[in-house]
């Protein structure tokens, strides 16, 4: 995937995420991103980490400070302690006419967003490390949720087993929808972005 392709998706992600009630901070954007690439296997390319608030990706980051200096999007400052949410920048029509995101990304979008545009960023953290504590063959289904706890100790155990079930509803939902969660099987892009 080119970077103007990830564009594409993160900039649709973000005005969609916002359309469903989401902050539209960075951090909901790193997240519905892992969930489409990790949970749905959209390949878009990006490497996540665990960090401070579960996965992240530099590389995404980077991405966006390049939109925003490219006017594809625009942050907007809000009032302390809270982040910029990212709206659409004024070179963002211009950038759409001619870069049109494929229509298996644009279902994983409207997905993603429709099932995460009402979470808080605690809820956000804690459901994307719960996928990535899902990926790890070395623990046991038994032990996730002492496992997210350990990784991440400001989160209570019932809060980590919250997160699990709420994981389970997300790829009972995606499955349902035809979207097959792919638990980090990426897929072919057929369709040039």
């Amino acid at each position: 995937m080119t970077p103007k392709d990830q564009c594409a998706v993160l900039l649709d992600l973000a005005v969609e995420l916002r359309k469903y009630g989401s902050w539209g901070g960075e951090t909901h954007v790193q997240k519905a991103t892992y969930l489409l690439q990790e949970l749905l296997g959209l390949p878009t390319g990006f490497n996540f980490v665990l960090y401070k608030h579960g996965p992240f990706s530099f590389d995404l980051r980077e991405l966006l400070e390049q939109m925003e200096a490219g006017r594809l999007i625009e942050l907007e400052e809000q009032p302390y302690p809270y982040g910029p949410k990212i709206a659409e920048g004024s070179a963002a029509p211009r950038f759409r006419a001619s870069t049109k995101t494929p229509p298996l990304f644009q279902q994983g979008i409207a997905f993603v967003s429709r099932e995460l545009g009402s979470a808080g960023v605690a809820e956000l953290e804690r459901i994307a490390t719960a996928l990535f504590v899902s990926q790890d063959r070395e623990v046991a289904p038994d032990e996730r949720d002492r496992k997210l706890v350990q990784l991440k100790p400001h989160v209570q155990l019932q809060e980590a087993k919250e997160a699990f079930a709420r994981l389970e509803e997300i790829r009972n939902a995606a499955s349902l929808a035809g979207l097959s969660p792919c638990a980090g099987t990426s897929v072919e892009l057929t369709s040039s972005l």
